[in-house]
């Protein structure tokens, strides 16, 4: 995400988590929209918004993680070029790793939102 608002340290990674998790339910409720009225199956519903949700709100944290792994670090001018971009650095990984937790469980939720499924769930009344 590399948002300049976000707080520094765990902090930070907790909004950006939850920036990815609200993301994901909308997105998600705008696929399955968006799949009903174009025959989707529900698993195309939920890959689709996962993967939109990913792209948009974990998509620039993930690329700083993968280009520190390609380029090589060996210089002090190296290093601070690559660090420049990023936000916070000292929490990257952490945080594109919870960008991807909280985009699951918000696409999730909003399956369960958006299609009804927490009702059913609970199964039929049972008769006093």
């Amino acid at each position: 995400m590399n948002l300049p608002f976000l707080p520094f340290g765990p902090w930070g990674v907790v909004c950006a988590a939850l920036i990815s998790f609200v993301a994901g339910i909308l997105l998600l409720g705008l696929t399955h929209a968006w799949g009903r009225r174009n025959g989707w199956s529900q698993g195309g519903e939920i890959g689709w918004a996962w993967l939109a949700t990913v792209v948009l709100t974990a998509g620039v944290d993930t690329w700083h993680l993968l280009y520190m792994g390609i380029v090589p670090l060996e210089s002090p001018v190296v290093i601070a070029r690559v660090l420049a971009p990023i936000h916070d650095p000292d929490t990257l990984g952490m945080r594109v790793v919870c960008e991807f937790i909280g985009a699951c469980a918000g696409v999730m939720l909003g399956w369960l939102i958006w299609t009804g499924s927490w009702r059913h769930a609970r199964g039929p009344k049972s008769p006093d």
